[in-house]
């Protein structure tokens, strides 16, 4: 009696039913085949799982103050007010000339996003306690997708390194930013064209002036002035008063105090700006530019459309070079191929060992079938949960071929029973 009851729940099972109905079975793989190729369209791929840290940065800007002054009047009290916040495990904070910085880490369990807006309350409380002169508060939490998936370099035989800039800014970074996925480009060692009054000391003390005296006709000296409108029944026309001063010559011209110009006291010409980092690729100074994903995006899909755009923009602009220094979707492509190559290792040793313990080839094309089909359907529970391909994930599916051998070895037992 009892093996008539035991025998009765195993042809109720799945493997059971699937033998009866094969055409059943058939449609059943096809289906999770379907779901798992349409999720590989939409799922993520990177190479480490979204995972943000419970950090959480405050930084400033103090100008013209030693380490010691920041440390005293403007590190310790920002320090203070963020080990108040609730989850703290660890404050650390550095002074160094003109800036500060205090990094909050916090238990795993709290939420970053809770932690950072905590974090900007309890700074904005002490803030009326800083110093008139600081500036430039922020509060940045970890963001794991901030890191550039893709790094260019770019330099010019010809061009001089504002010119560089004002290319890449104006033709290059356009083009790469409209790229599919991407969400910013960075850009590392730039120099914008500037403007440079270089002032001779003598002369100003032979004048009687300051750097003060020049200082204010510089900021006084506009670039347009809106002189009102016209207005009719059919239009407004607006009138502007172009008083444009691009040129160093007008700029020396103007006058700081009849009869004395700037010209008198001055030397004006544009050059580059100073310099805030460098980059240097090969011993030649370049521009490193970083391509910076949108959240839930293709790394590799990002990466295909970045060189392709890095194609269009070497016959648009000839004048500039454009190379790849790192792709992080290099190394995803090679895993996954690697993957690959594996499960079809494992896939082959599974029919070997099958075929050679019990005699039966048929059988072995159960398992030879199985592990394709479950691998491909776990993608569509990785994109239905919002989790992403990447190295764990594909190290899970490795391993989890391992299970799909013991599922068929229960099929083949439930064959032979029936």
């Amino acid at each position: 009696m009892a093996d008539q009851l035991d025998t009765s729940t195993h042809l109720n099972d799945l493997p059971s039913i699937s033998v009866r109905r094969p055409y059943l079975a058939v449609v059943l793989n096809f289906l999770i085949m379907i779901a798992g190729l349409g999720a590989l369209l939409g799922v993520e791929v990177r190479e480490l799982p979204d995972v943000d840290r419970p950090i959480v940065t405050v930084r400033g800007d103090y100008p013209g103050a030693s380490p010691e002054t920041l440390d005293a009047e403007v590190t310790s009290i920002v320090e203070a007010a963020v080990a108040r916040v609730n989850g703290v495990k660890e404050v650390m904070a550095s002074s160094e000339e003109n800036n500060f910085r205090v990094r909050a880490v916090f238990n795993p369990d709290i939420n970053l996003i809770d932690a950072a807006n905590d974090i900007r309350e309890a700074v904005s409380r002490v803030e009326r306690d800083l110093p008139d002169r600081v500036e430039n508060i922020t509060v940045i939490k970890a963001d794991a997708d901030a890191t550039p998936v893709v790094r260019l370099a770019v330099w010019s035989e010809t061009l001089q390194i504002d010119a560089l800039t004002q290319i890449v800014e104006d033709q290059v970074i356009p083009d790469l930013t409209s790229v599919d996925g991407v969400a910013e480009v960075s850009v590392f060692g730039d120099q914008e064209r500037v403007l440079k009054v270089i002032l001779d000391p003598m002369r100003l003390a032979s004048y009687g002036l300051s750097v003060a005296d020049v200082a204010n006709v510089m900021r006084n000296a506009r670039y347009d002035v809106p002189a009102g409108s016209f207005q009719s029944r059919e239009q407004e026309v607006l009138v502007r008063a172009n008083a444009s001063v691009i040129d160093p010559a007008k700029i020396e011209d103007l006058i700081i105090r009849d009869p004395v110009r700037i010209g008198d006291v001055a030397t004006v010409f544009y050059a580059p700006a100073e310099a805030e980092s460098w980059v240097r690729l090969n011993g030649r100074t370049v521009l490193s530019l970083g391509i910076v994903r949108q959240a839930s995006s293709n790394t590799i899909v990002i990466a295909e459309g970045v060189a392709k755009a890095v194609e269009r923009l070497k016959v648009q602009v000839p004048s500039i070079n454009i190379e790849t220094i790192s792709d992080d979707s290099e190394f995803i492509k090679g895993s996954i191929s690697e993957l690959l190559v594996t499960l079809g290792y494992s896939i082959a040793i599974v029919v070997l060992v099958l075929v050679i313990f019990t005699g039966q080839f048929r059988a072995s094309i159960i398992p030879t079938v199985a592990i394709p089909v479950a691998l491909v359907g776990s993608l569509a529970a990785v994109w239905l949960l919002g989790f992403s391909v990447n190295l764990i994930t594909l190290l899970a599916m490795v391993l989890s071929s391992g299970i799909v051998v013991d599922d068929a070895i229960v099929v083949l037992e439930n064959i032979q029973r029936l």
